[in-house]
């Protein structure tokens, strides 16, 4: 959902929509918002999680049996604040939390950086990663939570800068050299400048939107994205493969890439046949 917002609490305006989206597609099992969505980028209002919003979220999860992502909030940990993405189950449960590992600094001042991954599986569908907005500028997050297993990145933004642009790019870098799903949902109106864009496993847009308010349903197809990780992207390359098999060390790193079980269930690096 890229929603048209104001800072201030935006709680039951974001209750509203998803509830619109319940009722318009009743087949959508998740729900995504963006960055900051629930009150804007004001350390101010930083909450304690488990808290208040949180709470808020979990009940209207449950009441509609999504999973929810509602963008990220303000955490507020004794005198230190994350900015932290909260994934929640159809049940209501919190399955997890994501700690920006990159705050925008020194733009985003007095918010401390994360340091764990993310990663959770959607039962009979496949594994998803979280990373918030200034992430994606480091390649190493999204390689990472690929590596940890993930399919699908689901990634909160709130950019209304000229840079927007370069974002929708690494997008779809990110979707191409991955080989994943790269869900980057941005917030419009007064936080933030839209254009919210969607990129399958071969870096292709599947959906950019416009500036405005805008509800994007679409399908993701996990059967595509595991035939495009073995055979390449239309029979092309195969990067995880290769990334997993090329035995050289890396200068910034002082060491090789470390071993992953999800690249290591992909079976060889090899000409696809026909089947």
């Amino acid at each position: 959902m890229q929603l048209a917002l104001s800072p201030g609490n935006n709680l039951e305006r974001i209750a509203s929509e998803v509830a619109s989206v319940a009722r318009r597609f009743p087949w959508v099992k998740m729900v995504v918002a963006g960055e900051l969505c629930g009150f804007g980028a004001n350390t101010d209002l930083a909450q304690c999680l488990p808290g208040d919003a949180e709470a808020f979220f979990c009940d209207l999860a449950r009441k509609h049996g999504l999973w929810l992502v509602p963008g990220s909030l303000y955490e507020r940990r004794g005198d230190t604040v994350f900015n932290t993405a909260p994934v929640i189950d159809p049940g209501g449960l919190v399955v997890g939390r994501h700690r920006k590992l990159f705050p925008f600094t020194p733009y985003e001042r007095n918010v401390a950086a994360g340091s764990e991954f993310l990663v959770f599986d959607v039962p009979e569908v496949g594994r998803f990663g979280v990373s918030i907005c200034y992430d994606m500028w480091f390649p190493e997050t999204t390689r990472s939570l690929c590596s940890l297993g993930a399919e699908v990145i689901l990634h909160p933004t709130m950019t209304n800068t000229i840079d927007r642009d370069v974002e929708i790019a690494i997008a779809r870098a990110s979707a191409a050299t991955n080989q994943c799903y790269f869900v980057d949902v941005n917030v419009a109106g007064d936080l933030g400048s839209g254009r919210s864009v969607i990129c399958g496993p071969g870096g292709e847009v599947i959906h950019q939107a416009g500036s405005g308010r805008e509800v994007m349903a679409f399908e993701v197809d996990m059967a595509y994205l595991r035939r495009s990780r073995n055979n390449g992207w239309h029979g092309l390359g195969q990067p995880l493969k290769s990334f997993r098999d090329n035995p050289v060390r890396y200068p910034a790193y002082d060491a090789a890439g470390a071993a992953s079980e999800a690249f290591a269930q992909l079976g060889p690096l090899e000409l696809p046949g026909r089947h």
